[in-house]
């Protein structure tokens, strides 16, 4: 492979993962305040319709990431209302709410199922766009692209370098303790859920408007599960997370290469696959890198590395301890008021 091929494929990687990385720090922002959102796969799908059909048959697609946001926002609230207000499950009303979504986006979609319609135009840097290397890999992208990269360090300095961060990582994990120091903590969840749902809208749109540009029944199916799943590979850590979101965008960007021109390697083996295996296989591999990783921070496997001679224990102590990132305590859990 070449040097212009291999830069496309990973600028490639930088585009398929950018929805991820926004829709992955809003879930890791809304479980840092201690709600979970199983609603993110079918809020995604439906905000993705909505934001296409806003911008299908307004020619805006400004107007239709408004949209998207709102009806984000929207569903948020209803989760919030459901969980928080009432005390019901969250785990319990954010899947009813998944699966609402997702028969609601079929149901309205229908009239735009693979219609064309506006997209994000592309938006080079100049000067930087003409830099070797870095110019074709990180400033020839679009407006969401570019703000995904730069929600990443915005949102890790905003939880740790920041009061209202702290606020919202208390929120999380000792929601009493917030209490007592005078923090309404239901009426704060409820305006960091609904500002996450904004994001997850805005992500779902993002897949509509420009990463696969139109629409069609169950578009983006499954994604919001695999968000879920990295948030937690990542142990609610911006970085971690979004390495997590490249790390999928770059097996995907390697199933569809494959699928399209599968590898000669192997006595041609790897050709032999029938192309439906290339489709599922990011799924199946970043399902068990999560169950690697929590495989590393098993209580056994820490007796099991105990036993071992020093110069194998110490780097494999470092490693868990990097991955070890437990949830936040509070997470899922109903804040009753003393």
């Amino acid at each position: 492979m070449d040097t212009s091929q291999l830069l496309i494929d990973a600028a490639a990687v930088l585009a398929s993962a950018s929805p991820l990385v926004i829709a992955a720090l809003a879930e890791m922002i809304s479980e840092r305040a201690g709600v979970v959102n199983l609603s993110l796969d079918g809020k995604m799908l439906l905000a993705g319709m909505v934001g296409f059909a806003v911008a299908y048959n307004t020619g805006s697609v400004g107007l239709g990431f408004m949209a998207a946001a709102l009806l984000g926002g929207l569903v948020a609230l209803i989760l919030c209302f459901v969980s928080l207000s009432l005390r019901q499950s969250q785990n319990a009303a954010g899947f009813v709410l998944s699966l609402l979504c997702t028969d609601l986006s079929s149901f309205l979609g229908s009239p735009y199922n693979r219609q064309i319609g506006p997209t994000v135009p592309h938006a080079p840097i100049p000067l930087l766009s003409d830099i070797p290397v870095l110019g074709p890999l990180l400033f020839t992208h679009d407006a969401v692209i570019y703000s995904s990269f730069l929600l990443i360090p915005l949102m890790w300095w905003f939880l740790m370098r920041t009061r209202p961060g702290v606020l919202v990582r208390s929120l999380g994990e000792r929601p009493q303790a917030a209490f007592a120091r005078g923090a309404q903590v239901t009426p704060l969840r409820y305006l960091v859920v609904i500002c996450a749902g904004m994001l997850i809208g805005i992500a779902g749109a993002a897949y509509t408007l420009d990463l696969k540009q139109g629409w069609s029944y169950r578009h983006i199916a499954g994604i919001g599960w695999i968000v879920l799943a990295i948030v937690i590979f990542g142990g609610w850590n911006p970085w971690r997370i979004a390495l997590g979101c490249y790390l999928f965008g770059a097996l995907q960007t390697l199933a569809s290469r494959w699928q399209s021109d599968p590898p000669t390697a192997f006595g041609g083996l790897l050709a032999s696959i029938p192309t439906q295996v290339y489709q599922v296989a990011p799924f199946a591999l970043m399902i068990f890198v999560l169950a690697l990783v929590n495989g590393l921070t098993n209580p056994a496997v820490g007796r099991w590395v105990a036993g071992l001679p020093t110069p194998v224990r110490r780097p494999i102590h470092w490693l868990i301890a990097r991955l070890s990132m437990p949830a936040p305590s509070a997470l899922g859990q109903p804040f009753v008021r003393p």
